[in-house]
């Protein structure tokens, strides 16, 4: 999918990868870029159109389809990590994950699919993440909604073939945004790895492997994580 002189909309638009997504796309040329998110009086960029927009929220998802129309771009980038644990996590938070990190990003689908099928041409980007692969000792419900996003970008692809309609799921590892703020490790920058990202969704790339850890994870899946023995 080429971005320029597309329409876009990228969600969770205020901050962090959103923000880039929205100043790159600009900067390729888009036509016209629909920054949404939930508080869009913090969204600074100049020459963007801004939505308020909760993708948990059935009916702004739909009013925001509306109002862009024909849209040739989605990144589903609005993301939630509340660092919760399986076993004794807030059960409040788990599903806050789940409904940001894939039904959020599943309604903007469902929302903007059908003009695109229409038309015969469009593209979804989804914002997934390595701990869809991994298992800590925090953060398990936060991987498994990524997984589910995961997921739901492979199936998409299915059942899209032959319409027009490009799925691609980005994989990325430690980014530095505000999500990653109190966590000390190794994190990639925003700007560098947004790039990265445009530049093989441009080429049509269906899963994309933004990093080294991406490409490292990915590659071990095949792996035997050993058995269980107590």
């Amino acid at each position: 999918m080429k971005i320029r002189n597309s329409v876009a909309i990228v969600t969770g638009a205020n901050r962090g990868l959103g923000k880039q997504f929205v100043a790159q796309l600009l900067e390729r040329g888009a036509g016209r870029v629909y920054a949404a998110a939930r508080r869009p009086e913090f969204i600074d960029l100049p020459g963007v159109d801004t939505l308020r927009l909760d993708v948990t929220d059935q009916q702004q998802v739909a009013e925001a389809a509306r109002a862009v129309g024909q849209a040739d771009i989605v990144i589903n980038n609005a993301g939630f990590s509340s660092f919760a644990r399986l076993v004794d996590g807030e059960l409040s938070d788990i599903r806050r994950e789940i409904e940001v990190n894939y039904f959020g990003a599943l309604q903007m689908v469902r929302a903007f699919a059908p003009g695109m099928r229409n038309r015969g041409r469009g593209a979804f980007l989804n914002v997934s993440s390595v701990m869809a692969w991994l298992g800590f000792e925090h953060s398990n419900s936060y991987g498994a909604s990524k997984a589910a996003n995961w997921a739901m970008s492979n199936g998409l692809r299915e059942e899209l073939a032959g319409t027009g309609i490009q799925v691609s799921s980005l994989l990325l590892g430690s980014t530095d945004t505000d999500m990653m703020a109190r966590i000390d490790v190794p994190k990639n920058p925003p700007d560098k790895l947004v790039a990265v990202a445009l530049d093989q969704f441009e080429d049509g790339v269906n899963e994309i492997l933004a990093d080294d850890a991406a490409k490292t994870l990915k590659a071990e899946l095949s792996v035997d994580r050993g058995r269980f023995v107590e």
